[in-house]
Protein backbone atom coordinates (compact mmCIF):
# COMPACT_ATOMS: atom_id res chain seq x y z
CA UNK A 1 0.00 0.00 0.00
CA UNK A 2 3.20 2.08 -0.27
CA UNK A 3 2.02 3.03 -3.60
CA UNK A 4 -0.93 5.41 -2.25
CA UNK A 5 -3.48 2.69 -2.58
CA UNK A 6 -6.39 2.30 -0.81
CA UNK A 7 -9.11 -0.20 -0.99
CA UNK A 8 -12.17 1.24 -2.53
CA UNK A 9 -14.16 -0.90 0.00
CA UNK A 10 -12.21 0.38 2.91
CA UNK A 11 -13.00 4.49 1.71
CA UNK A 12 -17.05 3.25 1.24
CA UNK A 13 -17.23 2.17 4.31
CA UNK A 14 -15.30 5.25 6.09
CA UNK A 15 -17.30 7.72 3.71
CA UNK A 16 -20.75 5.69 4.72
CA UNK A 17 -19.48 5.45 8.99
CA UNK A 18 -17.74 8.92 8.55
CA UNK A 19 -18.62 12.54 7.81
CA UNK A 20 -15.25 12.36 5.58
CA UNK A 21 -15.26 12.93 1.67
CA UNK A 22 -13.65 10.29 -0.24
CA UNK A 23 -10.52 12.17 -0.44
CA UNK A 24 -10.45 12.89 3.04
CA UNK A 25 -10.80 9.24 4.18
CA UNK A 26 -7.97 8.80 1.47
CA UNK A 27 -5.72 10.78 3.12
CA UNK A 28 -6.73 9.79 6.40
CA UNK A 29 -5.95 5.80 6.00
CA UNK A 30 -2.60 7.18 3.82
CA UNK A 31 -1.49 8.79 6.72
CA UNK A 32 -1.75 5.81 9.29
CA UNK A 33 -0.63 3.74 7.15
CA UNK A 34 2.37 5.32 6.82
CA UNK A 35 2.29 6.03 10.87
CA UNK A 36 2.21 2.26 11.47
CA UNK A 37 4.74 1.87 8.18
CA UNK A 38 7.87 3.68 10.88
CA UNK A 39 10.14 1.04 11.57
CA UNK A 40 11.82 0.40 14.98
CA UNK A 41 14.74 2.64 13.85
CA UNK A 42 12.97 5.47 12.82
CA UNK A 43 10.65 5.43 15.80
CA UNK A 44 13.26 5.46 18.70
CA UNK A 45 15.20 8.13 17.06
CA UNK A 46 12.03 9.96 16.68
CA UNK A 47 10.82 9.61 20.03
CA UNK A 48 14.48 10.08 21.19
CA UNK A 49 14.46 13.49 19.85
CA UNK A 50 10.85 14.48 20.75
CA UNK A 51 11.76 13.54 24.41
CA UNK A 52 15.42 15.00 24.21
CA UNK A 53 13.14 18.57 23.41
CA UNK A 54 11.05 18.50 26.40
CA UNK A 55 13.60 18.39 28.43
CA UNK A 56 13.78 14.66 29.83
CA UNK A 57 17.16 12.83 30.69
CA UNK A 58 18.13 9.53 28.55
CA UNK A 59 17.65 7.70 31.37
CA UNK A 60 13.87 8.56 31.49
CA UNK A 61 13.93 8.13 27.53
CA UNK A 62 15.65 5.03 27.52
CA UNK A 63 13.04 3.36 29.41
CA UNK A 64 9.89 5.07 27.84
CA UNK A 65 11.13 4.12 24.04
CA UNK A 66 11.46 0.40 25.27
CA UNK A 67 7.71 0.81 26.69
CA UNK A 68 6.16 2.22 23.48
CA UNK A 69 7.35 0.12 21.53
CA UNK A 70 5.80 -3.24 22.98
CA UNK A 71 2.57 -1.26 22.93
CA UNK A 72 2.95 -0.23 19.27
CA UNK A 73 0.21 -1.83 17.18
CA UNK A 74 2.74 -3.55 15.15
CA UNK A 75 5.20 -3.63 17.64
CA UNK A 76 9.06 -3.15 16.76
CA UNK A 77 11.49 -6.10 18.45
CA UNK A 78 12.00 -5.64 22.28
CA UNK A 79 14.90 -3.69 22.51
CA UNK A 80 17.02 -2.93 25.94
CA UNK A 81 18.41 -0.01 27.08
CA UNK A 82 22.18 -0.40 25.60
CA UNK A 83 20.36 -1.16 21.92
CA UNK A 84 18.30 1.78 22.05
CA UNK A 85 21.44 3.87 23.04
CA UNK A 86 23.42 2.07 19.89
CA UNK A 87 20.40 3.02 17.36
CA UNK A 88 20.53 6.43 18.64
CA UNK A 89 24.46 7.03 18.91
CA UNK A 90 25.90 4.60 16.86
Amino acid sequence: MDDGFVPAELLEHLTRSTRLSDREARRVVLDVLAYFSEGAEEFVARRHAELKAEGQTNAVIFDRIARELGERRFPGPALSQRQIRRLIYG
